[in-house]
């Protein structure tokens, strides 16, 4: 019984540790693990941002093909938040990002005037290691990822995590029924008395 409790423990740990890893409701910054998956689309969209914006783009009024702001658009809230797909992950903090936000989401002119190299450093590197498979470079598109090259430390210690608590899981339902089993009295395994092989001629 104890047995099985204490592997429905660790499986139960194993879980946790594999959404705290995945999600990074950790202590330890995504310099560590890689970015989490929103941050590494936001990081590409602001990417994207920076690249278009030296070549001349209007970031603020620039439209996308399906109407929406190319570069920015507002989030469901009303905050000015990046554009495209990207918008998925809108709510995301990030310290690299947070010195570009003003009272209402993004600032346009600290996009236009204020953003500094080690952001742009960050987010490059952080684009570039998606923990599900990250552009090979700054002008690569999304399918061309690198995922067969490069595998995330959070999408090692994630995926190890669940592993561990699955296989976990499963030894603690084989144990409680063998528990349960034998508490019943109905564990009885092979009777000895009548194996079948008792009454064999020997081999040799």
């Amino acid at each position: 019984v104890y047995y099985t409790y204490s592997l429905g423990a660790l499986s139960v740990f194993g879980f946790i540790a594999c959404c705290f890893v995945w999600f990074n409701n950790t202590a330890y910054p995504s310099e560590f693990y890689g970015p989490t998956g929103p941050e590494a689309s936001q990081a590409q969209a602001f990417t994207f941002l920076v690249r278009d914006q030296r070549l001349g783009a209007n970031v603020g009024s620039a439209q996308g093909p399906t109407g929406l702001g190319k570069y920015l658009m507002r989030s469901p809230t009303g905050e000015v938040i990046f554009g495209g797909e990207t918008m998925r992950f809108w709510d995301l903090r990030a310290p690299w990002l947070e010195p570009l936000r003003g009272p209402n989401g993004l600032d346009l002119s600290r996009l236009k005037k204020d953003i500094q190299p080690w952001q742009e450093r960050r987010s490059a590197e952080f684009m570039t290691h998606a923990p599900l498979g990250s552009l090979n470079s700054v002008g690569g598109v999304a399918t061309e990822i690198n995922a067969v090259n490069y595998v995330s430390p959070r999408s090692w210690l994630a995926t190890s995590h669940f592993v561990l608590g699955f296989f976990l899981f499963v030894g603690h339902l084989w144990h409680a029924g063998r528990a349960r089993a034998a508490a019943a009295g109905f564990e009885k395994g092979i009777d000895r008395d009548f194996e079948p092989v008792l009454s064999m001629t020997p081999l040799n």
